[in-house]
């Protein structure tokens, strides 16, 4: 009999971090080279995410951040982590996801989210005719609709596009998304790598209320974690220090990435520390063996099919070997 850790895929989510006093450059490049590795490693996607506005994250324009990845990669799957469709015109969407099948046949994933993904401000630049996403269901409807094989005789056709059937997931934080996701037949993807209060719940809806669809007759859930791995417990608690930092900065109204500290307990006052670890709660950092075992804790509580990773650190080369030590342990 296989063991979960050979049954379950894992799977890289990544946010271009940019380190404070660096560029945006360095992080883009880093997305290309992290993306080479983690093909090389065994991970089952490659995803990336959508922000706007921040000096801490370059994966503003996803889209092309895809297809630069896709073409410096053979064969893993490479996709949004999400689009935050709400920022879009889904038209606009299906023609660049289209373009990207299009070059790269089976390989792209469209994963959507009705968050913006940025501030208030940046939000009113990004939706001209903003409904706070309140339209998210139908947008969803709108988008699909131009993946969709057609007659010919539509007045508006996404070409490239039609036809393409890009898979689309359903991502969120709560029940809305999940009930989305379940009453389209699509797969639901949590983040509970950031938002974790809400995980049971709404993979609880999800499952209760699934209708089977053609491309996936059974609930499909991808469960997102931290992880930090290291070859000491004291190595990987210090390289997470840098992650716990971006979230403190982030309450304090300037997100950064900084380099690791020894001891957090200087950095923050202990109610910073309570609401940063509320929303790292699903993380595992340590050694090999530690972190597997947290992450088969994560996919028996949850039923996961799935797991999505984030790692994150200072340095490069740290990350590349967190991800490295993760795939070996889980025999990728």
């Amino acid at each position: 009999m296989r063991t979960r850790t050979t049954n379950i895929p894992l799977s890289v989510l990544d946010l271009s971090p940019i380190r404070h006093g660096h560029g945006p450059a360095e992080a883009l490049a880093n997305t290309v080279e992290l993306a080479r590795a983690i093909e090389a490693y065994g991970y089952h996607r490659f995803w990336i995410s959508e922000h706007h506005n921040t000096t801490a994250m370059a994966s503003s324009a996803t889209s092309i951040m895809i297809g630069r990845v896709a073409a410096a990669t053979e064969r893993i799957r490479v996709g949004a982590g999400g689009v935050m469709l709400p920022n879009h015109a889904p038209y606009v969407v299906a023609e660049q996801f289209g373009t990207l099948a299009a070059y790269h046949p089976g390989r792209i994933d469209l994963g959507l989210g009705r968050a913006p993904g940025t501030d208030p401000w940046t939000t009113r630049a990004l939706r001209r005719d903003h409904k706070g996403g309140l339209d998210f269901p139908e947008q969803v409807a709108e988008l699909r609709g131009y993946l969709a094989p057609g007659d010919g005789k539509g007045k508006v056709r996404a070409i490239p596009g039609e036809g393409s059937d890009v898979p689309v997931y359903i991502l969120g934080s709560s029940t809305f998304g999940a009930a989305l996701a379940a009453r389209e037949g699509l797969p639901f993807v949590h983040a509970s790598h950031f938002s974790p209060d809400r995980l049971d719940e709404a993979l609880e809806r999800y499952r209760a209320e699934y209708r089977p669809s053609a491309a996936h007759p059974e609930p499909y859930a991808i469960v997102a974690a931290n992880a930090v791995v290291a070859d000491t417990e004291k190595e990987a608690v210090r390289t997470f220090s840098t992650l716990r930092q971006k979230f403190l900065t982030h309450f304090r109204g300037e997100m950064r990435i900084l380099p690791p500290v020894d001891d957090i307990d200087r950095v923050w006052a202990p109610q910073e520390a309570q609401m940063v670890n509320a929303m790292l709660r699903e993380s595992f950092v340590g050694t090999p063996d530690t972190v597997r075992a947290g992450l088969e804790d994560l996919a028996e509580r949850t039923g996961a099919d799935e797991l999505m990773i984030v790692s994150e650190a200072w340095d490069f080369a740290t990350r590349l070997r967190s991800y490295e030590l993760l795939a070996r342990t889980w025999n990728l």
